[in-house]
């Protein structure tokens, strides 16, 4: 958490953030979503808060939600299905990294949701996209999962939509400033 630039990342609510590194969302099971674009610190906010989980001698569980999906898939074809709900079940702290950026297969929704269900009032889910919530329906191809996903998701939540400038491109965008400048100079 030390590491998060909240001067660079202006779309951040740094006092919900430093709440939520107090890890009482835990003690309640609430859940937390980080919504945004692509390079604003969603994967970076919450592997710190599981860190600091795994620190405080929680069992934490990171894992993306096409990974999710392809588990829970396979764990369905081999007659696994039981056993692969208790092992998501069963951590303190379920990471749900980049939800909406590949598409889920056709039940990948419907074992997202059953995950979810899971866990629900039991235990804590963080999960990060880039999908806002209104255009849940539209990213799962399913209204009735998708709001029945966020009714469990949301029941108890924190909800950190952050809306700035990607930290990965930050650099290139500096270097293209500068060009533009030299550039500039030279043409006056």
């Amino acid at each position: 958490m030390a590491d998060f630039d909240f001067a660079a990342q202006p779309g951040v609510d740094e006092k919900l953030i430093r709440d939520l590194a107090t890890l009482r969302f835990l003690d309640d099971a609430s859940n937390v979503l980080f919504v945004g674009p692509p390079g604003v610190g969603k994967t970076m906010l919450s592997v710190a808060l599981g860190r600091a989980a795994v620190d405080a001698g929680h069992r934490v569980y990171f894992t993306t939600a096409a990974e999710l999906a392809a588990k829970c898939h396979k764990a369905a074809l081999e007659g696994r299905w039981k056993a692969c709900m208790r092992f998501f079940a069963g951590p303190k702290l379920l990471i749900i990294d980049a939800l909406g950026y590949l598409p889920l297969p056709e039940d990948g929704a419907s074992a997202l949701f059953q995950v979810i269900n899971q866990r629900y009032l039991k235990s804590s889910t963080i999960l990060t996209t880039n999908v806002g919530i209104a255009d849940w329906a539209g990213a799962f191809g399913d209204a009735t999962v998708a709001a029945a996903m966020l009714d469990r998701l949301l029941h108890r939540a924190a909800v950190a939509g952050i809306d700035g400038p990607s930290y990965r491109l930050r650099g290139h965008q500096n270097q293209a400033d500068a060009m533009r400048k030299g550039v500039n100079a030279r043409v006056s």
